[in-house]
């Protein structure tokens, strides 16, 4: 009797992944050639499931920043900023995230997942209540366990549901903190933020946006929903990643709640994790940096994640309810999704496969996430190569082919050698 017996029905997943081609789960690309493209058992793969939204992971001067300060500062700090003390990379960091998200105070994590793991458990413990949507990601699931708060639970996107939760809880004592996401992972929909501030309002609740996958993405200036949807005021905790829109690793809060930086001896994850290493660090500063230089980038994401978007959908693929730069595409069962994964990656593109019951309708989904560095070609490429497949495996047997579009006009970009890497790149 192995302690391992216990997952014996995800090895079962897994041999049957194997028998159907690639596993998804053990990809492994050989080289990195852009933010587009790597190389996969010999061949030159578009990359469609990085997450990589503005391109930054090759940007020259995230690269060079990074490079220096690794020379000059080492590999690591080895240690907490409790234990260790803080880098003055650490308090720049943090510094220049307040100033850009306009809050008073923040702190930096290791990853996004701490952020969520972190402010979660710290902020709601025994007697207070954490109302979460629905289709939460998992790190706001754990984070909420390990806080030992009451958890509630309401429909997604719904906050006519929520309000009707938080009436009922109207006279418990504790506080309530609600959570949603700007963007969420699987379907690339956004939360109804307008309504579900309102309602935080009326009923005096708190509120927790986390904007991973629309931090750079959405707003006038890239601060995400909270921005886009005018509730900046409303909302008393934002978190986010740097692995998304800031090509790098860490995660963040901001807030303007006084007293926030009691947080820094009461929060375990922050306190006893590892800090970040100074070349990540200052990547991500020159990130953020880059982010609000190039708003010509999220011009470019919207255009590809629109054309992506409107390519599958006019194919006549299930798609989700709205053009953000997460596309996916529902299939019926679990192992046509596989096999059409398995022909996609074949055919030189990669994207990531959701299987039930981590998604969130119960069907397993084509996920994309497309990026301002991808090319219109590469789109176009992909958009033809979803209809093969989907020919090939009769999803799309019942459709006539589609009339192709004239390719739409390039975005004109300055001329600029680091914007050109960032971007262009993806064309090569």
């Amino acid at each position: 009797m192995s302690i391992l017996n216990k997952f014996a029905p995800l090895r079962q997943t897994y041999d049957q992944l194997r028998a159907v081609g690639q596993n998804p789960f053990e990809m492994v690309f050989e080289k990195m050639f852009s933010p587009t493209e790597g190389l996969h058992k010999g061949r030159r793969t578009i990359l469609l499931g990085t997450n990589n939204y503005l391109g930054l992971t090759f940007d020259q001067a995230c690269i060079d920043e990074s490079v220096n300060v690794l020379r000059q500062q080492g590999t690591g700090t080895t240690g907490s900023r409790i234990a260790n003390g803080s880098y003055s990379g650490h308090r720049q960091l943090e510094t220049d995230l307040a100033q850009f998200f306009n809050r008073k105070h923040c702190m930096v994590f290791s990853t996004g997942y701490q952020a969520n793991l972190g402010m979660l458990s710290t902020l709601a413990g025994k007697g207070d209540y954490l109302l979460l949507d629905s289709d939460s990601h998992a790190s706001i699931y754990d984070g909420a366990r390990l806080g030992h708060a009451e958890v509630v639970r309401f429909r997604h996107n719904d906050p006519d549901d929520l309000a009707k939760r938080l009436k009922r809880l109207a006279s418990e004592p504790g506080d309530k903190l609600v959570v949603v996401e700007g963007v969420y992972s699987m379907l690339g929909d956004a939360a109804p933020l307008k309504e579900i501030a309102a309602v935080k309002r009326e009923m005096g609740a708190w509120l927790m946006v986390d904007e991973a996958h629309s931090l750079g993405v959405l707003g006038d200036t890239g601060r995400g929903l909270t921005e886009a949807a005018g509730v900046e005021a409303d909302v008393d905790f934002v978190v986010g990643t740097f692995s998304k829109s800031l090509g790098s690793v860490g995660g963040f809060c901001v807030s303007d709640i006084d007293g926030f930086d009691v947080l820094r001896v009461g929060c375990r994850p922050y306190m006893f994790t590892a800090s970040l290493p100074p070349s990540v660090m200052t990547s991500t500063i020159t990130a953020l940096r880059r982010l609000q230089e190039l708003p010509e980038l999220r011009t470019k994401l919207h255009a590809n994640a629109h054309r992506l978007y409107n390519g599958l959908k006019d194919l006549g693929f299930k798609v989700g309810p709205q053009p953000n730069p997460i596309v996916s595409v529902a299939l019926e069962d679990p192992i046509l999704a596989v096999t059409f994964w398995n022909r996609l990656l074949e055919g030189g593109v990669y994207l990531n496969l959701a299987l039930p019951p981590a998604t969130p309708t119960n069907a397993p989904l084509l996920r994309s996430s497309v990026s301002a560095a991808h090319s219109f070609e590469q789109i176009d490429r992909v958009v033809q190569l979803f209809e093969t497949v989907g020919r090939q495996l009769g999803v799309l047997a019942a459709l006539p082919p589609l009339r192709r579009a004239k390719p739409a006009a390039a975005v004109v970009f300055p001329a600029n050698a680091e914007l050109d890497r960032a971007v262009a790149v993806g064309a090569r």
